[in-house]
């Protein structure tokens, strides 16, 4: 908005300057021109009257006259009919059409030389007219070289350009001092959308600049009051629900054990295992509900995390139970790089947890699961390859939504919220998440994050 603001502003001072200016440097161009013309003209003039008396005294003033303007750097030919006698000491050109007009017709001949400004030199053709009858005895033509009125036209138009670029360039560096100063509430107000789009509910925007964007300032603050307020409502419904709803489940879950230890019966022993899985399977569906709100409430920023450091915590975590079926898990690429990401804290453990329990899920006895770190550009990705079954590309398409769980190996003990987590968790974060197949066979689930600066944290 800035760039145009400024692009604008420097547009209509430069229609001004080409309105005021270029007017302005024709009028001065043809001034030239037309004093330059009369004062050739005049000077010719008088050249032909002298030529026109005749006498011994008038054509000396004629030969001085002619030798002091060439002096000055113009050239006088005269062309002589009935006065002979003073065209010896003067040139005698061939006639030419403007000297046949000045003889035969008496007219007066102004040649530039081109249609274009003018040429090299300026012919100027007068006629002399005999001061006894007023017959046309002879003529005279100057020559006007024009070199110096070129560096004058160049004068006139190089100041008027010089001036032009300065004043542009005053225009521009006003213009960004205006456009900067119009869009500062517009920018206060983006500052505080991006906050908020971090988690930053507290973010507010001054009231200032025109009328319309403190009506549009109010409006948003107002509107981050009532957000705040409601988030910090669900917080408290989370928090109360997390309270009700797991106390009871783990006190059912004692129970169904206690039950289980006395009790001989292996009908009722299978039974109690049952509703233990099926409260397991709650518990687990409890956990992942609250985990999804705590994920769309937001109610933490992101920040500058070492992400290595969390892989390879949380693979340690998961490193036993894949020993327990022979599974290898292999860290590749740039963990050891300390790379950093944008990312709320807490955030990155659950949505690992969830991938390498899917991956861990789905391994065959034996398998491997290979886990990339890489850093390209303003973001970092980490892959997780397994060698199960895989998706076809009708469940990859499914694979986010909530409760659904494939036909293969996966969410065989799920809630099918795991990838649900996991895109919101990640998306919160500004990141992505996208499910291809791995080579050899497979899922490879690649989650790309904000990259933050070594100095951010």
């Amino acid at each position: 908005m800035i760039r145009q603001l400024v692009r604008s502003y420097i547009l209509l001072v430069a229609i001004a300057i080409a309105l005021f200016t270029v007017p302005v440097a024709f009028s001065l161009t043809e001034q030239l021109r037309d004093d330059t013309s009369a004062s050739v003209e005049r000077k010719t003039a008088t050249m032909a009257v002298l030529l026109g008396n005749g006498d011994a005294a008038s054509c000396l003033a004629l030969e001085r006259l002619a030798k002091a303007y060439d002096d000055d750097g113009e050239t006088r030919d005269v062309q002589t009919t009935t006065t002979p006698e003073c065209a010896p000491p003067l040139h005698r050109p061939d006639r030419d059409a403007a000297l046949k007009r000045a003889l035969e017709e008496g007219r007066v001949t102004i040649d530039w030389g081109s249609s274009f400004v003018w040429g090299p030199e300026l012919v100027v053709t007068v006629p002399a007219h005999s001061a006894d009858d007023g017959t046309v005895v002879g003529a005279v033509r100057t020559k006007f070289s024009t070199d110096k009125m070129t560096e004058r036209l160049w004068m006139i138009w190089g100041f008027r350009a010089i001036l032009a670029v300065v004043v542009l360039g005053l225009a521009a560096l006003l213009g960004v001092v205006a456009a900067r100063r119009l869009t500062r509430p517009l920018r206060q107000l983006n500052d505080m959308a991006s906050k908020f789009s971090d988690g930053d509910l507290t973010a507010r925007s001054p009231v200032t600049g025109p009328p319309e964007t403190q009506t549009l300032a109010r409006t948003l603050n107002q509107g981050a009051e009532r957000l705040d307020v409601l988030i910090a409502a669900q917080r408290i419904f989370v928090a109360d629900a997390s309270h009700q709803l797991r106390t009871p489940l783990t006190a059912l879950r004692l129970s169904l054990d206690n039950i289980a230890d006395g009790v001989d019966d292996e009908f009722v022993k299978e039974d109690v295992e049952q509703a233990t899985s099926e409260v397991v399977r709650m518990s687990r569906l409890v956990n992942g509900l609250l985990v999804l709100a705590r994920a769309e409430a937001k109610v933490t920023a992101a920040e500058p995390l070492p992400l290595g450091e969390i892989v390879q915590e949380r693979l340690a975590v998961w490193r036993p139970a894949a020993d327990e079926r022979g599974v290898t898990i292999a860290l590749r690429g740039d963990a050891d790089g300390r790379p950093l990401v944008l990312a709320s804290p807490g955030h990155l453990d659950q949505v690992l947890d969830n991938v390498f329990s899917n991956a861990l899920e789905v391994s065959p006895d034996g398998g491997t699961i290979t886990v990339r770190v890489e850093r390209g550009g303003n973001e970092v990705r980490v892959s997780v390859l397994d060698q199960g079954p895989g998706m076809s590309d009708a469940e990859k398409s499914r694979a986010f939504d909530r409760f659904w769980r494939g036909q293969g190996l996966t969410g065989k003990s799920g809630s099918g919220l795991g990838l649900a987590v996991v895109k919101q968790l990640v998306t919160d974060d500004g990141g992505t998440v996208t499910l291809s197949d791995a080579p050899g066979g497979g899922l490879c689930v690649t989650i790309s994050l904000r990259a933050a600066q070594r100095g951010a944290v």
